[in-house]
């Protein structure tokens, strides 16, 4: 078995290991407003669930030589965004919102992604998503890097669910109908497939 410091590694290589080891991820379309008005939209893969009291969630926003990403900088300004769940319907319309686009262009409406408001904050979700959270910033820290700060680690708590009628029975949300997509390495991608259970131990 290899054994690999980090520290000597580049941060590319150090990135590959990350991206190829830790999969599937889910993926996160985020929805935010710049001090104009302008919606940004755009997906990370750095997501997870914080805490279900209250429930958070995290996004770890990569920063591109100590320079904030539109995201996480309207985020910090106005502290509210969506997180979208990213399913099999939407998918290539949120990797085309990838694109580097200067900030007072709007992705959302790049890939004709359709706006609709939400009910306790001022930031716009998207209609195309089976599940949106609307968030208010929890905390805000800036980690990593050497000179500078490597990320954006963003802890929002969940103020509001929106979940599409079909995919929620008895109070849980059925992962088939959802078709969530996850992200593995390079440009793969992954759907959900064969499931099966365990019984936790008591």
């Amino acid at each position: 078995m290899l054994s690999i410091d980090p520290a000597t590694n580049t941060e590319r290589e150090n990135y590959k290991l990350l991206i190829g080891s830790i999969i599937p991820r889910p993926i996160a379309f985020v929805t935010t407003s710049s001090r104009d008005g302008i919606v940004n939209g755009a997906p990370f893969s750095y997501f997870s669930i914080v805490s279900s009291n209250p429930p958070m969630i995290s996004i770890a926003i990569q920063r591109k030589e100590g320079i904030q990403k539109d995201t996480a900088r309207n985020i910090n300004e106005l502290k509210e965004f969506v997180i979208h769940i990213v399913d099999e319907q939407i998918v290539e319309k949120v990797n085309a919102t990838a694109a580097n686009l200067p900030p007072e262009q709007s992705e959302i409406e790049l890939v004709n992604l359709t706006q609709i408001n939400s009910t306790k904050i001022s930031v716009p979700g998207i209609k195309e998503a089976k599940i949106r959270m609307e968030c208010i910033l929890e905390k805000s820290l800036a980690l990593g890097g050497s000179d500078e700060p490597g990320c954006d680690l963003i802890i929002g708590r969940v103020v509001q669910f929106h979940v599409e009628n079909d995919i929620y029975e008895n109070g849980r949300i059925n992962p088939s109908g959802l078709a969530a997509i996850s992200r593995l390495a390079g440009q793969d991608y992954a759907h959900i497939g064969e499931t099966f259970s365990l019984e936790r131990p008591k």
